[in-house]
């Protein structure tokens, strides 16, 4: 069979299989690729391949175990808390508040670039507040999803850096005229945001007589009870803002790997916060079912990447999708590779698409006189779908901590991606940004 046609149907079955919850998705990132891999004909080295795409993962899971804990530990020291009051008093119970506070809160944290960090603040602060006005978490997912899919297009957020890099261009060239249509991209969130709001406003009312605060909801984030007191450290609080702005910068900065700044992070958080040894490995323990569910997907999703990338399958699929485009529509490559992000970015990880394919189609795409930074930035508008890409880490993350499907996530929120790429794509042909 075509290895093209085979990686395309493999796609597919998965996506249907996950959505139609006939397969959980840790089993499906696990069984489909192997079967298929086996269906190919790659009995002798599938191991390999999965070792491999363990490999490439095992600093993203190790990532993800500390910064998990890290926050967990904040969440329990009572970090958030303050911020949290103030949404609560500022919302008041409305849901179209809540639902537009949310896209500001995520696009704010988002602008770290960093996916984990967002996923866990924005859910810490806005969870609550949706179980106690009765609302649909799924919601707070897409909008959080939907914000950080603009914000990750930050230079610092990596998509733009590769295409940067790759292409050898300068980041005034590809982001600064990018910056509108990523402005675009926060106001389509809005609009979504607004929708909904109306909508679960209509369902389930406004509860602006409840006086809501901490003590009210009894809720943290991951639904254990927030009547254990003793764990708050009110005295530590600025102590634990510095120390979590300080772990942002040296991510920011890559002062040391992100896997190494968590784990240390990790380790004085938890010490400042709770010398006491029995109680540390309670506080780890509690947050061990949150590390379980995510990172068990993470590992099976390098699985996954490993059979995509080790059987050759995902070249074939990208070479397929380049040789479609017919040479009369040469003049509109800028906006083929705008369109084609989104699927490209969705099936493989952010490295073999910015500097695998975009090469390819930027070489293709100057023969019609496209410049390379009309390319990159084409080559990013596809965010908002890939941050629903099985290949995503942090979004994992965020289904383990509001407790949601991940199927039924991806059915709920996929639309409103496109819908928000094909947004800045228009908004980005029509101010210039990419040639049409």
């Amino acid at each position: 069979m075509n290895l093209a046609l085979l990686g395309f149907i493999m796609i597919v079955v998965f996506m249907a299989l996950i959505m139609s919850k006939k397969m959980s998705a840790l089993v499906a990132l696990i069984l489909v690729p192997t079967v298929f891999a086996i269906i190919g004909g790659f009995y002798n080295g599938i191991g390999e391949h999965m070792l491999e795409g363990l490999k490439q993962v095992a600093p993203t899971g190790m990532m993800l175990i500390f910064a998990i804990l890290y926050f967990g530990i904040m969440i329990d020291a009572g970090l958030f808390d303050p911020v949290i009051n103030v949404i609560i008093k500022a919302v008041k119970g409305d849901p179209l508040k809540i639902t537009i506070g949310t896209v500001i809160l995520a696009s704010l944290v988002a602008l770290d670039g960093d996916g984990t960090t967002t996923f866990i603040i924005t859910v810490t602060a806005m969870l609550p507040l949706y179980r106690k006005v009765g609302m649909n978490p799924y919601i707070l997912a897409a909008l959080a999803l939907l914000s950080i899919g603009v914000m990750n297009m930050t230079p610092w957020g990596g998509p733009t850096a590769r295409a940067i890099s790759a292409l050898q261009t300068t980041t005034e060239e590809v982001f600064t005229p990018i910056i509108p249509v990523m402005a675009a991209g926060i106001l389509f969130a809005l609009g979504v945001a607004y929708y909904f709001g109306v909508k679960e406003r209509k369902r389930v009312g406004i509860a602006d007589h409840l006086m809501m605060s901490l003590d009210d909801m009894h809720l943290h984030p991951d639904g254990k009870s927030n009547d254990e007191n003793a764990l708050l450290r009110p005295k530590l609080v600025w102590v634990n803002a510095l120390l979590t702005i300080l772990l942002l910068y040296a991510l920011i900065t890559e002062f040391l790997p992100i896997p190494v700044l968590f784990m240390c992070g990790f380790a004085v958080a938890v010490l400042i916060n709770y010398p006491n040894i029995a109680l540390q490995s309670e506080r780890i323990k509690a947050h061990a079912p949150n590390v379980l569910a995510v990172v068990s997907l993470v590992f099976a999703s390098g699985i996954f990447t490993g059979v995509m990338n080790g059987t050759k399958m995902v070249d074939a699929m990208a070479t397929a999708l380049v040789n479609i485009v017919p040479a009369s529509m040469g003049d509109h490559f800028a906006v083929i590779t705008a369109l084609l992000s989104m699927p490209f970015t969705y099936f493989m990880a952010n490295d073999p698409y910015y500097y695998g394919i975009l090469p390819i189609l930027a070489e293709s795409a100057s023969q019609f006189g496209i410049t390379k930074a009309e390319m990159a930035r084409a080559s990013i508008l596809g965010q908002p779908v890939h941050v629903l890409s099985p290949l995503y880490a942090a979004g994992y993350l965020l289904v383990g901590m509001l407790g949601i499907d991940y199927g039924e996530n991806q059915k709920f929120a996929l639309k409103w991606a496109i819908g928000s790429s094909v947004f800045m794509i228009v908004v980005a042909i029509i101010l210039g940004v990419i040639p049409l």
